[in-house]
């Protein structure tokens, strides 16, 4: 058996994104992988056959990344062979069209937009969804004109100008018809074969909305009936109800604020009556367990005829489960682990998830259908999470898990590793994570739980506006002493602490509050929450939610749970890890924490990744992925291995 470790990244397969053809014979989904020396990932189409329950590769250029089936039952996907048109220079989308039965991808058609993708009505015709630019652009690229806010989008650069439109495309004539103006913006939520339902508004005073209105555009008619004004309630998955009404999932955020969990309404079209039809307090159309061993989307919900089917959030784990007619939900429909997408017909249920110590596979009817990770699975170490709870000082029960270091031998002293997830509405579970296993094979003892503001809890769990720092430190902080008496052979004198995005935030936090830790790594952190709500892409609408106050309203209430008030008490030797077009937690909060321990003659460093943002960890260039866990190690190794003791 070989060790995992964190080249390992390079031989991994990332599965995502199953969908069943019309007839339900055949079953479409991506697979992914890393390309060291091309520094990207590849993805191609694979087959499922149903009844035999045996996959093939369909393509074969490592460009499809999504795909929609075709009533004929063909597949379509968008490839980045032509981005432009190269009579006029102006942005293009191209679709190519390849039979699953075998043969070569075929140029279907190209639409005069950026970024489309697809959704299919009936027959040939489609809604498009694509990104429309309002803002002209100079070639040369060496400035930015800003005149809206947020100006940027993590994952997107600088999106001024940008919305996101509506259209419908007729395949047979050719036609592309509009739905929504260029500076609208639109997203798609719905479709019937009269109607298209989306979300979206128009931004005022040059600020993005907080929450968008809704729509339902009539296609013969071609008139939008709005249904919710904009800024009056936050809406998730939206959809079309087998009654003639409108699902939506939403909250009156009379409870617990912003941070609410949604639940379920029924819209009358008609009359715009809202009424719930079922009380619910855990996440809706997608699961939030952490793990950088995936790649990839998927559908995360689905409308049937008897009701909805949804991925939800449950205590460790990512189910499915079924909202029926009359607001009954079911029990779980998937096992432990996290179901990551799926699809379902009248005959089967088909997942793509993580269970067990696997990487993404294929699961039909609950049995593993696809082995693209099963070799490297067989030949190399993992150390199986061991599940832990306790209750708290608070009263509050918390849960965690512990990895053994790969090889452990009783009564020999081991350094360890807490790792603390982001969000803070995520939670670790037991699935593979990368990471942590490479931890764990150098010799590591890892511990991990969810503190108070995890998902999967309930709202009461869930909530801690105006707490950061506060109730979930002392989680981490007992929660860390619980699994020092558990396995005395962590050595308690060399233990170091490492987290990313809100697990930044609370790495900061920690080193600012105790000198218990002997080494830190801060990942995409937040220092500053005065400067993150003003330079973040979601900076205005995540601080009022989680703080319940503005900067306007209550400063010294967001420098109190500002980790950079506190950076001068920090004595933990921390490296900084952040990259230059996280736009999520700009780089000004690791560059700010770093100066601050400096100024005050503690030991850090900071490692700047370029061109990469807040995905780093979980899908940023093979390259940088790499080179952060060898930041990570390394840092680590140099202050808890036993030269350093």
């Amino acid at each position: 058996m070989e060790k995992t470790e964190i080249r390992s990244l390079l031989e991994f397969q990332f599965v995502s994104n199953p969908g069943f053809s019309p007839d339900g014979r055949l079953a479409a989904y991506v697979v992914q992988h890393a390309e060291e020396e091309e520094n990207r990932y590849k993805g191609d189409l694979y087959i499922l056959d149903v009844d035999r329950q045996e996959t093939y590769r369909l393509t074969t250029h490592g460009d499809a990344y999504s795909y929609v089936w075709t009533a004929s039952g063909t597949l379509l996907f968008s490839a980045k062979r032509e981005e432009v048109d190269k009579k006029s220079e102006d942005p293009i989308s191209v679709f190519y069209e390849i039979d699953p039965r075998g043969g070569e991808s075929r140029r279907a058609f190209s639409l005069p937009v950026k970024g489309a993708s697809l959704k299919r009505i009936d027959g040939e015709r489609y809604v498009v969804s694509a990104v429309q630019e309002n803002q002209h652009k100079e070639k040369e690229d060496t400035w930015e004109v800003l005149e809206e806010a947020p100006f940027w989008g993590n994952n997107r650069g600088f999106t001024v100008g940008q919305r996101g439109r509506l259209y419908l495309y007729d395949r047979e004539s050719g036609e592309l018809e509009v739905i929504t103006e260029p500076w609208f913006d639109a997203a798609l939520c719905d479709v019937s074969e009269d109607a298209v339902l989306y979300k979206g508004a128009l931004w005022e005073k040059g600020m993005r909305y907080t929450y968008g209105g809704l729509y339902l555009y009539d296609i013969k008619s071609k008139e939008t009936k709005t249904l919710i004004e904009p800024e009056k309630r936050s809406m998730g998955v939206v959809q079309f109800w087998p009654d003639g009404r409108i699902l939506v999932v939403t909250s009156d955020r009379k409870r617990y604020g912003r941070m609410e969990y949604q639940q379920f309404y029924l819209l009358d079209p008609e009359g715009l009556e809202l009424s719930l039809l079922a009380e619910y307090e855990y996440s809706i159309g997608y699961g939030m367990v952490g793990s950088d061993a995936k790649l990839g989307s998927g559908r995360g919900y689905k409308m049937q005829p008897d009701g909805l089917d949804f991925l939800t959030g449950i205590e460790e784990d990512a189910v499915l489960r079924h909202l029926s007619l009359d607001g009954q939900i079911s029990e779980a429909m998937t096992g432990a682990g996290s179901c990551e997408s799926f699809d379902r017909t009248a005959e089967h249920l088909l997942v793509c998830g993580m269970y067990g110590s696997r990487l993404a596979e294929l699961y039909l009817d609950g049995k593993q259908v696809s082995r693209h990770n099963e070799a490297w699975s067989a030949e190399h170490m993992v150390s199986l999470p061991e599940f832990y709870s306790y209750t708290g000082s608070d009263g509050v029960e918390i849960h965690g898990y512990a990895l053994k270091p790969v090889g452990y031998q009783p009564g020999v002293s081991y350094p360890a590793i807490l790792h603390i997830h982001g969000g803070p509405r995520t939670v670790f579970g037991s699935v593979f994570h990368h990471e942590m296993q490479v931890w764990a094979n150098a010799g590591y003892f890892v511990f991990y739980c969810n503190p108070r503001g995890s998902d999967g809890r309930g709202n009461e769990f869930g909530d801690i506006c105006g707490k950061y720092g506060t109730v979930e430190y002392q989680n981490l902080m007992e929660f860390t002493d619980q699994m020092l008496s558990r396995y005395p052979d962590a050595d308690p004198e060399r233990v170091g602490v490492t987290g990313g995005s809100y697990g930044g935030f609370m790495t900061n936090w920690i080193i600012g509050h105790t000198n218990r830790f002997k080494a830190a790594a801060s990942q995409r952190s937040i220092a500053n929450w005065v400067l993150f709500e003003h330079s973040s892409d979601i900076g205005p609408s995540f601080t009022l939610a989680n703080h319940g106050t503005t900067t306007r309203e209550n400063m010294e209430e967001l420098w109190d749970h500002s980790p950079l008030k506190y950076a001068d008490r920090c004595v933990t030797p921390t490296l900084f890890i952040h990259s230059d077009e996280d736009y999520r937690c700009w780089m000004g909060e690791g560059i700010s924490m770093f100066t601050a321990l400096k100024m005050h003659g503690c030991t850090a460093r900071l490692v700047l990744f370029k061109k990469e943002n807040h995905e780093l960890s979980r899908s940023g260039r093979p390259k940088s992925r790499i080179r952060r866990m060898e930041e990570i190690l390394g840092w680590m190794d140099s202050y808890l291995k036993e030269k350093n003791a």
